[in-house]
């Protein structure tokens, strides 16, 4: 079962995550800022980052750049409401760029593209 750890603030987007993920079969570890994501990820290595760039405590920008520096081989796809951090040096270190939507199915497709597996995953 591939492993998914999902960084972001919001709670109830955080629960929404981990439910919609978890029903599609993967293990869904969750984290409410960049601080916390460090250390889940010194505890076990997910398959994969989702992580959300406006956050308190450690934000998106700079946890990707400490993740990039510690643990390259861990593909991560940016999750935001804001289009305009694409252009931000730090954000093309992630294999995607999502912007948050209602509908999940863009996230859920990048996510299934990046871990190598079809549409009727698992």
């Amino acid at each position: 079962m591939k492993k998914i750890l999902v960084v972001e603030d919001d709670e109830s987007q955080r629960i929404l995550y981990h439910d919609e993920f978890a029903e599609a079969g993967y293990e869904v570890m969750l984290a409410a800022n960049g601080r916390e994501a460090l250390k889940q990820l010194d505890m076990a290595k997910p398959d994969l980052i989702i992580l959300d760039i406006v956050m308190p405590v450690m934000d998106g920008m700079e946890t990707i750049g400490r993740i990039i520096s510690e643990h390259r081989e861990v593909p991560i796809i940016l999750n935001t409401a804001y289009s305009s951090y694409r252009d931000d040096f730090m954000s093309w270190g992630a294999e995607a760029y999502v912007v948050k939507s209602a509908d999940l199915g863009e996230l859920k497709a990048k996510v299934r593209e990046i871990l190598g597996e079809s549409r009727n995953h698992p």
